[in-house]
């Protein structure tokens, strides 16, 4: 467990740091993203020199660490709003997303897998596994503008963007999801596959079990071990995914306010993001190991 803490707390040390030095040497000063090109000489350096950006890089880290010790994110360099309200307006939005698409993803990828494995080396198989392919190789940022096209344009039946209107939210994860139902329908195969050729599933069938009974009460329990780790991570990968999904879908999650704040060269509230991101994938992933103890009490917590 303390092995486990510490780990966590070197790896969000690392990314804060690693965040917080990459954005400030980027090309780009925020002052004249507020100010604008016509801004004087004089005006430019007080608005510096107020936002503290005036400072040596060591002491604005050091500041920033400071911060954080005390649970404070600073403030936005624009809206002036804390960094920590401008997250939890957002989060909420990429919540509903993320697990809309989490949700699809499994409700997609467990009976394509399973009729992988249990058909397997037929054309059920090949269609599944061709199927898992396109939707790997499909990227999100063309993905969600031919969805728009084609559902929202040219069919009329969901959303442009935004999360407002009813249906808002199923193109956006669909676009989300699609990825990750191919990844698991693909796992979900190979595993379930493994145990199916385990000893006991041959007595069970030698006994006369039927093969539906096999599968899903006896093989499927097993061959879900490695696909709930695979889960976790992945559940993690759809909050920091949900960034070019939440832009080309214009939903007001954290992914949107990322970006924006790339853009204006927002320090305070990129640091946050990415900080929450993180946090997020730390906690997602312990509670993944929580979650195979109960599964497998074979399993051991350190």
């Amino acid at each position: 467990m303390l092995t486990r803490l510490i780990t966590s707390l070197v790896t969000l040390i690392g990314v804060v740091s690693l965040v917080f030095f990459l954005i400030h040497l980027i090309p780009g000063d925020p002052v004249e993203y507020i100010l604008g090109d016509s801004a004087r000489p004089a005006d430019r350096e007080a608005l510096r020199s107020e936002l503290g950006l005036d400072r040596p890089l060591p002491v604005q880290y050091a500041d920033y660490l400071s911060g954080l010790i005390r649970f404070d994110l600073g403030n936005s360099l624009h809206s002036k709003q804390p960094v920590t309200a401008l997250l939890l307006e957002r989060l909420p939005a990429t919540l509903k997303l993320s697990l809309v698409a989490f949700l699809l993803a499994v409700l997609i990828a467990l009976p394509l897998g399973v009729l992988a494995a249990t058909r397997s080396g037929t054309v059920w198989d090949s269609g599944a596994m061709t199927l898992s392919l396109l939707g790997v190789s499909i990227p999100n940022f063309w993905l969600g503008p031919m969805l728009i096209l084609l559902f929202s344009l040219w069919l009329g039946l969901t959303p442009v963007s935004g999360m407002e209107q009813p249906g808002s939210v199923v193109l956006p994860a669909i676009t989300l999801g699609v990825s990750l139902a191919a990844i698991l329908a693909r796992m979900v195969r190979s595993s379930l596959l493994e145990v199916l050729g385990e000893d006991y599933i041959r007595t069970a069938r030698a006994k006369g079990v039927s093969e539906q009974r096999i599968v899903w009460r006896h093989a499927l329990g097993n061959a879900l071990l490695p696909v709930i780790t695979l889960l976790g991570l992945q559940f993690g990968a759809l909050l920091a995914g949900s960034v070019i999904t939440e832009k080309v879908f214009s939903w007001p999650g954290i992914g949107l306010l990322l970006i924006d704040a790339i853009q204006q060269r927002d320090y305070p509230v990129v640091q946050g993001t990415v900080l929450l991101i993180a946090v997020s994938y730390l906690i997602v992933n312990r509670l993944t190991d929580l979650l195979y103890r109960v599964v497998d009490p074979r399993v051991r917590m350190e």
